[in-house]
């Protein structure tokens, strides 16, 4: 067992776990910590903690220790710097005509370093520009390109839903998002109906993969072979997994009839596939 306290860097944000030493941390409160990018100010989402050696995966960094007032008057002289650099910048992309578009800006606590990050369709060359941000902060500059559910995680926005983004909202992590989940939730396979304004696979699809999951294993699938109440076989045409209603057509009659999946005897099941030529046409959506 090892005591942890968890730091997060953004308001939605991955948790990081660090050595408390003798400090005592609270919810809420603020902390001055050595991480991989230099010297960081975060806050803390988990007050002291044991936790078992197998769920830490490093060795743990102590906390350094909690922030003064003084430390986070630095933090808000470092967002106007970010402000300031973000403008610099976009002045310098749009003087040597980059194809990039500048997403957002951070600063170290200790000033030690500037991180710009961007997104673009190609692979650009910033060599000089990092050499005119250099000239300018006098500080170490560092350029990274994300993909646009990243850049989505940053600017937030509303989704089709209504609701704020899930990723900007709530989600530390992306977890990955596949077309099989949208079949196997019986769902179009139109693009514009299940990517999101990232233009990649919707979050929600993976929230909701284990409802459908569990409803999957207790209804027919379309395609199954069942028994209805009447003692006839039939081919199930079509299932709603929500309200589990099949219908069915059986072999005496060619007009389906609707049941319930409790009403029916399931002989042979069938499986949800997605062919090749969905996956090809749609795969672009699965990227990050």
């Amino acid at each position: 067992m090892k005591e942890i306290v968890g730091v997060r860097f953004k308001s939605v944000g991955k948790i990081y776990y660090f050595s408390p030493g003798d400090i005592q941390a609270q919810v809420g409160d603020h902390a001055i910590v050595e991480t991989i990018r230099g010297v960081e100010c975060g806050e803390v989402v988990i007050a002291n903690r044991q936790l078992e050696d197998d769920q830490i995966s490093a060795p743990l960094k102590p906390i350094i220790r909690l922030a003064t007032p003084a430390d986070m008057k630095i933090v808000e002289k470092n967002k106007q710097r970010e402000k300031d650099a973000f403008r610099i910048c976009e002045e310098k992309i749009a003087a040597r005509g980059l194809k990039m578009n500048l997403v957002e800006v951070e600063c170290t606590f200790d000033n030690n370093k500037l991180l710009f990050y961007f997104t673009a369709e190609n692979r650009v060359d910033f060599r000089e520009l990092v050499k005119d941000l250099a000239a300018v902060f006098r500080t170490r500059i560092e350029l990274r390109q994300i993909g646009v559910r990243d850049e989505a995680k940053i600017l937030g926005g509303l989704g089709i839903c209504g609701r704020e983004f899930c990723c900007k909202g709530y989600m530390g992590d992306f977890q990955p998002v596949s077309i099989k989940m949208a079949k196997e939730q019986g769902l179009s396979l139109n693009p514009t109906k299940i990517s999101g304004t990232c233009g990649r696979l919707m979050c929600c699809l993976k929230n909701e993969q284990n409802a459908y999951e569990a409803l999957i294993k207790i209804t027919p699938k379309v395609g199954a072979i069942v028994v209805t109440p009447d003692g006839d076989r039939g081919r199930v045409e079509d299932a709603n997994l929500i309200t589990g209603k099949l219908r069915v057509k059986t072999d005496k009659s060619e007009v389906p009839v609707t049941l319930d999946r409790s009403e029916v005897k399931l002989l042979k099941d069938a499986e949800i596939r997605v062919s090749r030529e969905e996956l090809r046409a749609l795969k672009n959506l699965e990227d990050k």
